[in-house]
C-alpha cells in the first residue's frame, strides 16, 4: 500500500528512543540506526497491524515498540511506534509516523517541513 505524507518535525528525543532500540535493530534486522526520526503526517490516521515488536524489558522502556517495515524515496525503512502512540490519545495523533532507517533520510533527500513524500508498506 501507498500511503502519502508530509515531513514534519518531531519532539526532539527521538535520538534518545532510538539508541535504546539500535542494538536491537542490529541483532534482529542486521542494520545500524541513525540516531534519531524522520516524522510524517499521513493524510489519514494509521494504526499499525500484525507488527513485529520489541518488548519493554527488552530496551528498559514502558511500552512494547511496534515496528513495520516500509520503504520511502527508495529507501528501505522502518516505522517504528511505541504502542500507547498506536490509540488515540497518544503523545502523537494517529496521522503521525516516526520512520527508522540507516540514514538521516532529512539530509540525504534534503527533506524539510511539508515536503511530500509516498511511504509504501
Amino acid at each position: 500500500m501507498m500511503y502519502n505524507g508530509k515531513v514534519k518535525s518531531g519532539m526532539g528525543n527521538a535520538s534518545f528512543w532510538v539508541n535504546k532500540i539500535s542494538s536491537i535493530f542490529k541483532e534482529k534486522y542486521g542494520i545500524e540506526l541513525f540516531a534519531g526520526t524522520l516524522n510524517v503526517e499521513l493524510e489519514k490516521e494509521f494504526v499499525l497491524r500484525n507488527t513485529e515488536t520489541i518488548l519493554p524489558n527488552e530496551y528498559g522502556g514502558k511500552y512494547k515498540v511496534l515496528i513495520q517495515k516500509c520503504s520511502i524515496l527508495g529507501e528501505d525503512a522502518y516505522i517504528v511506534r511505541p504502542e500507547n502512540n498506536n490509540v488515540s490519545g497518544g503523545d502523537h495523533p494517529l496521522n503521525i509516523i516516526e520512520i527508522v532507517s540507516e540514514k538521516k533520510l532529512r539530509d540525504k533527500y534534503d527533506l524539510k517541513d511539508n515536503d511530500k513524500v509516498i511511504i509504501e508498506i
